[in-house]
């Protein structure tokens, strides 16, 4: 694979954002991101992870069949934990991730719960000899859900999706933000739940319908 069509097919992925119509292979393509050793890269994996889970056919498997190397494979376990691990740092809930942590050996939870910490107090770490910075993964992955770019309707959709799961996961607790799905839906709540929610939650969503609370917050954006 040229590096023009890597580019090419990590757009497709969601970093950066950009059109293109061609068909891919996101296990491919993933597989060629671990490969490339290309720290900017990795740094943008799991924003490229997230897309290829959500909107394509991700499968661990074909993803590390494809790496021969078994350095490489090591890296893509590591990524593949830190990408939970950064999720879990934004409360974000995917169901392939959540399925996917669940089958975590002892070792991996460990590792996983190493990232996490490395994350929570700006420690370094390094991946198969490569320094990561928690401080410019976290500014990557910020940075795809702040970035206003033009991008094809399915992609952009995607994006509006995890921009909203970034935002409310800014207001509410994990708990907060699953009764707050569950009372936009209109699912049934037990009373506990009810109770909870009207204590907790309520408030923030009356603060967050107030326009003038709006008005004042689109101002600031734009400083």
């Amino acid at each position: 694979m040229t590096e023009k069509d890597l580019n090419r097919d990590i757009s497709r992925l969601g970093f950066p954002l950009m059109e293109t119509t061609e068909a891919f292979d996101a296990n491919r393509t993933l597989a060629e991101v671990v490969k490339s050793r290309d720290g900017r890269l990795w740094e943008g994996f799991p924003v490229m992870l997230a897309n290829a889970a959500e909107d394509h056919d991700f499968a661990y498997e074909q993803v590390s069949s494809r790496l021969t190397n078994p350095d490489d494979r090591n890296a893509l376990h590591d990524l593949l934990l830190l990408s939970l691990a950064l999720y879990q740092r934004f409360h974000l809930s995917f169901s392939w991730a959540s399925r996917m942590q669940n089958r975590l050996s002892e070792k991996d939870a460990e590792r996983l719960n190493a990232f996490k910490s490395s994350l929570s107090h700006d420690e370094s770490f390094s991946i198969c000899s490569m320094k990561i910075s928690p401080d410019r993964l976290l500014r990557t992955f910020q940075n795809y859900f702040e970035k206003d770019v033009e991008k094809p309707r399915k992609l952009k959709e995607r994006h509006e999706e995890l921009s909203l799961e970034y935002a409310l996961s800014q207001l509410f607790s994990p708990k907060q933000k699953e009764l707050f799905k569950k009372k936009l839906s209109g699912e049934m709540m037990t009373k506990i739940e009810k109770e909870y929610y009207s204590r907790k939650v309520k408030r923030k969503v009356a603060a967050l319908a107030n326009p003038e609370l709006h008005r004042l917050a689109q101002r600031l954006m734009e400083y």
